[in-house]
């Protein structure tokens, strides 16, 4: 496992992409984060969290390189850079 950096800044989804199968599910498939753009590959991992009434939504993302865990709040419509992992494998 790699280093695990916690980030807990706002960022801005500036693409998405749509998986699932038959229940679609869209993904972030590409953030700004401090000036800097990333691109995620189309294979992320989401988990769905109740925090009272709102509901959280978890995404675990990559770029092939580093891990990227990504928080959107439906209930304030905003994108959360979680933490970064530095991982010599890609988790997906």
């Amino acid at each position: 496992m790699g280093n695990r950096v916690s980030v807990n800044k706002e960022v801005a989804i500036t693409a998405v992409y749509f998986g699932g199968g038959a229940k679609l599910k869209s993904f972030p498939k590409r953030m700004e984060f401090d000036g800097q753009e990333y691109t995620f590959l189309n294979n992320g991992i989401r988990y769905l969290v109740e925090k009272g009434q709102n509901l959280i939504q978890l995404f675990d993302m990559t770029d092939g390189d580093t891990n990227y865990r990504l928080k959107f709040d439906t209930g304030e419509a905003t994108w959360t850079l979680v933490n970064i992992t530095d991982s010599p494998r890609a988790f997906v």
